[in-house]
């Protein structure tokens, strides 16, 4: 099976998500495209069998390359599997109001782009303050202690649960 594996990242933990999906999805036979939404201009994805979108959430909404890429080929993800992972430090936590929010970037995302993943899941990202300007660190340090009070604001941390990670991909899969 051919699968694209496109993501729009904006600190690197979207990326290197993407990656661990291409990685094992091409260790059990699969071949796959890993493309930086950027870089998707001019793509032809019928030669696609299904996709996998990974994309981070910052200030409410996603990067603009996702959306773009989403509407352009609207008709495309229609009819095929896609599997939408919506990356955030907000997923990490158990608060109803993140969550709400969460489903609120999405439903905004729907009605800008038109469409609608037919499977989206929620992956906690991760706390970057080496690759924070001033400002996004300050913003960022407020949210990670009041939602993690014994974290090192020093130090990145990743939230990912790579394990359940891998269950979902193996899930969709069908395997």
């Amino acid at each position: 099976m051919k699968l694209l594996i496109g993501y729009a990242s904006t600190e690197g933990q979207s990326r290197k998500i993407a990656r661990h999906i291409a990685d094992k999805l091409m260790d059990q036979g699969h071949g796959i495209e890993l493309l930086s939404l950027e870089d998707a201009e001019g793509l032809e994805p019928d030669r696609f069998d299904r996709a996998v979108l990974v994309a981070s959430v910052h200030a409410g909404q996603y990067r603009k390359e996702l959306s773009g890429f989403a509407s352009d080929h609207r008709s495309w993800l229609d009819r095929h599997p896609v599997l939408f992972l919506s990356v955030s430090l907000a997923a990490a936590g158990h608060e109803a109001e993140d969550w709400r929010g969460l489903e609120r970037i999405i439903d905004d995302f729907a009605e800008v782009t038109g469409w609608t993943p037919d499977r989206i899941e929620q992956v906690a990202g991760a706390y970057r303050p080496s690759r924070y300007d001033m400002f996004t660190r300050f913003i960022m340090r407020r949210i990670i202690a009041s939602k993690d009070p014994g974290a090192d604001l020093e130090s990145d941390k990743e939230y990912t649960d790579w394990a359940a990670l891998d269950r979902l991909i193996d899930d969709w899969m069908g395997g």
